[in-house]
């Protein structure tokens, strides 16, 4: 299914898809954060596998993978985020690899009953807007083939760079956003507008139990700085360079690894639900 026989609709994140890369894939911060989950998603998946992305965006990850022969069935909510995406596996000689389509992650479960992958991920906040994480796994279990591994990566409740830079200049508001942990409104551009939740480790873990064990956890951004703190990375590159050197260490200390930019978990989908083992 290609993302022009997708239904189109207006998505808060077509409002900033011409100018997402230039404000986060192309940055320091954005480069060093997602090398961080390349690393993962090299240990997940092998050449030949069959991943679906949950949340394209403009298809870096997709792509990455699709160089290194893995064929990524990459899905967005937003159409504009698909165009840039097709436009950037055109460019590249991609077409074989990589599919882009429109399809909200919510909506998973309507993909063709023949469709089965060896495994999925989502990389950045995508399920910070997914408000029926429950459904979401159930719609994911029923399209991955059994022992499947997942990738996912979201904002979680508690950073400290973000706590500690936002109270530094006064704004106690932002420095504890994260904490009401849903219906947090975030203003992409004007006139753009999503809610947004930040669920914990747990919550998740919850949420995906019954149809996927969890393997590890890690920290993304732990010493790192989110994306808004690119002026100071720019002014300190070698500064940036340590933090990621140190993410390396740090994302995986208990305790430490859930305070970073974005938490990193890799599940693996169960051979059978444990109703369907009972019997």
């Amino acid at each position: 299914m290609s993302a022009a026989q997708s239904h189109v609709y207006r998505a808060p994140f077509d409002a900033v898809a011409r100018r997402y890369d230039e404000t986060f894939t192309s940055s320091r911060i954005g480069r060093a954060q997602r090398s961080a989950v390349w690393r993962e998603l090299e240990e997940a998946f092998r050449a030949r596998d069959r991943v679906l992305e949950i949340g394209c965006g403009t298809g870096v990850d997709a792509c990455f993978l699709a160089q290194g022969g893995i064929r990524v069935l990459a899905s967005d909510a937003s159409p504009a985020m698909v165009e840039v995406t097709s436009r950037r596996i055109e460019e590249r000689g991609l077409e074989r690899m990589v599919t882009p389509i429109v399809l909200r992650a919510e909506d998973i479960g309507t993909l063709p009953s023949d469709q089965s992958f060896d495994g999925a991920f989502s990389n950045f906040g995508v399920l910070n807007c997914v408000e029926d994480l429950r459904q979401l796994a159930r719609n994911l279990s029923g399209v991955l083939k059994p022992r499947a591994d997942v990738v996912l990566c979201w904002m979680g409740p508690h950073c400290l760079w973000e706590m500690v830079w936002y109270l530094t200049k006064g704004n106690r508001a932002k420095a504890l956003r994260r904490l009401r942990s849903k219906n947090v409104t975030a203003v992409l551009a004007p006139g753009a507008s999503l809610q947004l939740q930040y669920p914990s480790v747990r919550a998740l873990r919850s949420a995906f139990a019954s149809e996927f064990e969890l393997k590890s956890v890690g920290g993304i951004g732990v010493c790192v700085p989110p994306s808004y703190v690119e002026e100071w990375a720019a002014r300190h590159p070698r500064l940036l360079g340590l933090c990621e050197q140190a993410d390396q260490f740090f994302g995986r200390c208990p305790g430490l690894r859930v305070l970073g930019d974005h938490v990193l978990v890799h599940l693996q989908r169960r051979d059978a639900s444990p109703m369907a083992a009972a019997r």
